[in-house]
C-alpha cells in the first residue's frame, strides 16, 4: 500500500468504479462520496453526501493523498433548458462546495483533480489542440467546461495542488460511450458517422486511472492537463478499427441527417458524435507519462480480449 487515502467525489459512476478498483490495491482506504449508500467492498467504502451542503463527509478529505471530483449529470441527453441547468448545477455546485471544504482543512488533500472534458476545445479538423496552443470553443458544452474550471481554480487552496484533467472519450466495456458504439457496430451500423472526418480523442480506462497516480508524483504539474491518448483518429478510421478488432464484417454509415433524427428519438445531441475533438496530451507527453495504450488498434484489441 503506497497511499493512505483516496477520495472520489461523485464516484458511483463508471469512471469512479474504474478509479476505485485501480486504487484499492494501492491505498489503505478508498472513499466514495455519493448520494446512495453502498456496502463496503474491501477497503472501498461509501460516505453519503448530497453535493450541495456541508456535513460530516468533510472529515473524509482530511489527510487524503488525492481528491478526484467526478460530479456531473450525464451530458448524453437533450439540451433542453431544464437539462442545461441541471448539467451546470451538477458540476459547479459540488466543485464550489469541495473548494470550501478543502480550504478550511488543517490537513487537506495533497492533490485535487477535477475531471473535466476535452470538449472545451473548438471543433478542429485543421490542427490539433493542446494545453498551450489550443483554442477554447463555443456553444453550451464548452460554456459548461469553462464555468466548471473557473469555479475550480478560483478557490484559494494554498496547500492543495489543483489539476483540471480534460478527459477524452474513455474506452472501457463497463460504461461510457464505448459500449454504445460497439452495440451499433454489432447491429450493422458501425460505419462512419456524418462525413467521418471528425477526430476522436480517446483514452483507455487504465490510462485514465494510471495518469492520476502519475500526476500525484509530478509535484510541479498543475493547471489544465489533457487526458487523451497521443493517437487521435478520424471517426471513419476509429469505426473501421473497431469493426476489425471485433471481427464485424461490415458497417453501414450514418449520415448527419439520420443522426439528427436518431438523436431526437433517443433524447440526445448529435454534437456528442459529430464534433471533431482533435486534442493532444502535450503536457503528459512532455512530462514523460508512459502510456499503457497509445495506439487505437492496440486499445481496442485489449478491450476485446478482456471481454472474451
Amino acid at each position: 500500500m503506497e497511499y493512505n487515502k483516496i477520495v472520489l467525489a461523485g464516484g458511483n459512476g463508471y469512471l469512479g468504479g474504474v478509479l476505485a478498483n485501480y486504487y484499492s490495491s494501492r491505498a489503505k482506504e478508498v472513499v466514495i462520496l455519493a448520494r446512495k449508500d453502498k456496502a463496503p467492498n474491501g477497503n472501498i467504502k461509501t460516505v453519503l453526501w448530497d453535493g450541495c451542503t456541508a456535513g460530516a463527509w468533510e472529515g473524509q478529505l482530511n489527510g487524503a493523498d488525492l481528491l478526484i471530483n467526478l460530479c456531473g449529470k450525464n451530458v448524453n441527453c437533450s439540451y433542453t433548458e431544464s437539462n442545461k441547468a441541471k448539467i451546470i448545477r451538477s458540476r459547479v455546485i459540488p466543485t464550489a462546495l469541495l473548494g470550501e471544504a478543502v480550504a478550511k482543512l488543517e490537513n487537506p488533500p495533497k492533490l485535487w483533480i477535477n475531471v473535466t472534458s476535452a470538449t472545451i476545445y473548438r471543433h478542429a479538423e485543421d490542427r490539433s489542440q493542446d494545453e498551450e496552443n489550443g483554442e477554447i470553443g463555443q456553444g453550451f458544452s464548452v460554456d459548461v467546461c469553462r464555468r466548471w474550471e473557473e469555479v475550480f481554480f478560483e478557490t484559494d487552496t494554498p496547500h492543495t495542488r489543483k489539476i483540471a484533467l480534460r478527459m477524452g472519450i474513455v474506452l472501457g466495456h463497463s460504461g461510457g460511450a464505448f459500449p454504445r458504439l460497439l452495440n451499433l457496430a454489432r447491429c450493422g451500423l458501425g460505419g462512419k458517422q456524418g462525413n467521418g472526418q471528425q477526430y476522436v480523442s480517446w483514452i483507455h480506462e487504465q490510462d485514465a486511472a494510471a495518469c492520476t497516480e502519475w500526476l500525484m508524483k509530478q509535484e510541479q504539474m498543475e493547471g489544465p492537463i489533457n487526458a487523451v491518448a497521443p493517437e487521435p483518429v478520424k471517426n471513419v478510421q476509429f469505426m473501421d478499427m473497431l469493426r476489425r478488432a471485433y471481427q464485424i464484417p461490415f458497417g453501414l454509415p450514418s449520415p448527419a441527417w439520420l443522426l439528427e433524427i436518431g438523436a431526437k428519438l433517443i433524447g440526445t445531441e448529435t454534437e456528442l458524435i459529430l464534433k471533431s475533438r482533435w486534442v493532444m496530451p502535450k503536457r503528459l507527453m512532455d512530462g514523460g507519462y508512459p502510456f499503457l495504450y497509445s495506439q487505437t488498434a492496440h486499445a481496442l484489441q485489449d478491450l476485446r480480449n478482456i471481454k472474451n
